[in-house]
């Protein structure tokens, strides 16, 4: 996944973008999983993490809007 300097360069739309992205191929994975076909299950956790590095980062950004 992208490191955090990466994703701190990002503006807010690439972050959305990315997340939609990120959350799509979750639900996939997690379909795939379901139905006995994924074969890559560390996939499942690399998403996740992403995800939440994501978000993360965005939570910082608020707080800090709302700190000035």
């Amino acid at each position: 996944m992208e490191n955090s300097v990466k994703l701190r360069a990002m503006s807010g739309d690439e972050l959305n973008d990315k997340l939609a992205t990120l959350k799509k191929e979750q639900f996939n994975l997690r379909f795939q999983k379901a139905s006995g076909q994924l074969e890559n299950t560390n996939r499942v956790r690399i998403v996740r993490r992403g995800i939440a590095q994501i978000k993360t980062v965005m939570q910082e950004r608020a707080a800090k809007a709302q700190k000035a």
